[in-house]
């Protein structure tokens, strides 16, 4: 079958999107070009072209494509790839692993990273494989897309996906959670502290620590004196500050002060350990300076230090944060928010449900990222971040956060969210509304209380024609109880839902909530006949590690970039991944409500099904459970 030119201008389109730069057809680099004279897969020893090739900082990438997805890869009996001529001039996969290994004997570069890649936009399969010098090959997960082939990206895919090895950015986060799990520790050990007071003690250390340059405070100061405490001392300097940060107005600062007292006021840190042989108040604070200060002062991600440390005494106590319906949003949501929303520099956030803070970190790094003007940077610290916190505590630790994030005057305030008037939040002029409301909290009896009530809050919050995004329950798109049906019906007549969609259930590990993401646009009424996506991404590349969580594999930035180029009509995608249909506010709102497979299965899917079964079913007769297959129920069982 004869190569569409289509399918080598869709891969020509993926480069680009990803900002991959190989030559068709052949090569200018000249040693490449060489080569690939005598690279003929007809074994002629004449020129061969594949589809592309070229070189990302010391790796060479060739890339062999086919139209026809059954012209993929073909495997011999001892399911090692075939290397027939026929098979090397008719499958993919083994196209491009002959010119990978041709390339590595007639070059002097030592690793090439080949792709065999079938079929179109919509339907295809792109099969990476690692080639080396010495002529040893290793087939790699499947790819949506070349983002992890980038000059930024290539390096940490190669440790990760080849060497097997753990990259800088695991590593210091490994060395997070374990400091977070020590100081947990210490913190129960010395200091007997309840599950909510410890968060305030690891914030307020924090905030002090920031007087040092200013030599308003130095842990060589906490010397376990009686009368002058440790703990007098490292509150002084948490409220000069919080002055210095300029957190106004005075009942504001002095309402996170309040929250502080249990510094000074809890004998147990004031008084010398007899194993430590100082207060602990001073071992906490030497081992926030070392461990984590240092860390979150300098650092320009968005990850939520904060958080990450009071998810971690969460997963330890397993009781306060789920019985209060807080589930704090991991690091690579808050970044996925901004993204779907295409947050841009003039926009204004408001998060009405702040936790500690961790959508507003995101949206503000992704908006100074966007902007080098000065005055435009400060603007959006001061004035384009809004949030609300319920819970005091967690109101100071969001407060803290922000603080040590380089904004000390977000405005941030202790209230319930459901309590105010939204004609007074849209004076805020918020373009986005960004939230992971309380879960679990809702009843017949307490409607207001459900996430989809929260959500319909936020959207009449928002200024028209601006963006909702919310993680919630996909229980709360069902809409299983009348009320929440009824909400569902109020939100189609004043605004517009683009999508949901459902997340890896693992999303907050240890919580079993089963999250979806939905985004609507505000202020306008849903058109009968607009088609939003639902999109299925529980693959999101993400998984489980024992003893550390929800950690990210290699495969998490090719699926996010897919889920992206998906949504904003970059590219097509199969129904199984995303959906797109008119709603109606008694649907589920879920891909799975709307998905149907209608694809026709191949001959090798349907032999493999009837495969699969008969050695299933040989399995259970040699376990002596051929009852399972039996026409007839016996009496016992009727």
């Amino acid at each position: 079958m004869k190569k569409s030119n289509n399918t080598d201008l869709w891969v020509h389109s993926l480069l680009q999107k990803a900002n991959v730069k190989l030559e068709p057809q052949g090569s200018t680099i000249l040693e490449i070009d060489k080569a690939l004279k005598t690279a003929s897969k007809n074994g002629s020893g004449k020129v061969g072209f594949p589809e592309f090739v070229g070189i990302v900082k010391d790796f060479i990438l060739v890339i062999e494509d086919k139209a026809d997805v059954a012209k993929h890869i073909k495997h011999n009996t001892k399911n090692v790839i075939c290397t027939s001529t026929k098979h090397i001039k008719d499958y993919a996969v083994n196209g491009a692993l002959f010119y990978a290994q041709h390339l590595i004997k007639n070059t002097s570069y030592k690793k090439v990273i080949a792709f065999g890649i079938s079929g179109d936009e919509k339907k295809h399969n792109i099969s990476p494989i690692y080639v080396d010098t010495t002529e040893y090959y290793r087939e790699l997960p499947e790819v949506e897309s070349f983002i992890s082939f980038n000059e930024d990206n290539i390096d940490e895919y190669y440790t990760r996906e080849i060497l097997k090895e753990k990259t800088n950015k695991e590593k210091e986060l490994s060395e997070i959670l374990k400091d977070a799990a020590e100081l947990h520790e210490d913190l129960r050990n010395y200091g007997n502290l309840k599950d909510i007071d410890k968060p305030l003690i690891v914030s307020g250390i924090l905030l002090a620590l920031r007087e040092e340059e200013f030599k308003n405070f130095s842990i060589d100061d906490l010397t376990s004196d009686e009368v002058n405490t440790d703990g007098e001392k490292i509150y002084k300097a948490i409220e000069l500050n919080l002055k210095r940060a300029k957190v106004a107005p005075e009942v504001k600062r002095d309402k996170i002060l309040s929250q502080f007292s249990i510094i000074k006021d809890t004998q147990v840190l004031n008084e010398t350990n007899e194993t430590l042989k100082k207060t602990p108040l001073k071992h906490f604070a030497e081992f926030l300076y070392s461990r984590i200060y240092q860390s979150i002062k300098w650092t320009n991600s968005s990850e939520d230090y904060l958080g990450r440390f009071y998810g971690e005494f969460m997963s330890y106590s397993g009781g306060d944060g789920q019985t209060l319906g807080i589930v704090l949003t991991p690091k690579h949501i808050t970044d996925l928010f901004c993204d779907l929303v295409d947050i841009k520099p003039n926009d204004t956030v408001l998060d009405p449900c702040a936790g500690t803070a961790g959508f507003l970190i995101a949206s503000m790094h992704h908006m100074l990222a966007q902007t080098d003007d000065k005055k435009k940077r400060k603007h959006i610290k001061q004035k384009q971040l809004h949030g609300l916190e319920l819970q005091p505590y967690m109101f100071t630790v969001a407060t803290t956060n922000m603080i040590l994030r380089g904004d000390g005057k977000s405005n941030l305030i202790n209230e319930n969210f459901l309590k105010q008037d939204v004609g007074k939040l849209q004076l805020k002029g918020a373009t986005i509304g960004m939230m992971n409301p309380p879960y679990s909290q809702g009843s017949k009896k307490n409607p207001d209380l459900y996430e989809i009530a929260f959500t319909e809050h936020l959207l009449n919050s928002i200024s028209a024609d601006g963006k909702v995004i919310v993680i919630i329950p996909q229980s709360a798109v069902t809409g299983k109880t009348k009320e929440e049906k009824a909400i569902k019906s109020n939100i189609l007549k004043h605004h517009t839902l683009e999508g949901v969609i459902t997340l890896n259930k693992d999303t907050f590990y240890g919580v079993g909530t089963m999250p979806c993401i939905a985004i609507f646009t505000t202020g306008e009424a849903h058109p009968k006949n607009k088609k939003c996506k639902f999109i299925d991404f529980r693959k999101d590349g993400f998984k489980v590690a024992p003893h550390i969580g929800l950690i990210e594999t290699q495969q998490a930035k090719d699926k996010k970039q897919h889920l992206l180029d998906v949504w904003f009509n970059r590219i097509k995608s199969e129904n199984k991944f995303c959906v797109e249909t008119t709603v109606e506010a008694e649907d589920e709102w879920l891909h799975s409500f709307y998905y149907f497979n209608d694809e026709i299965p191949t001959e090798a899917e349907f032999e493999k099904t009837i495969s699969d079964y008969l050695t299933f079913e040989f399995s259970m007769i040699m376990q002596g459970r051929e009852y399972l297959f039996d026409d007839e129920v016996s009496d016992e069982t009727e």
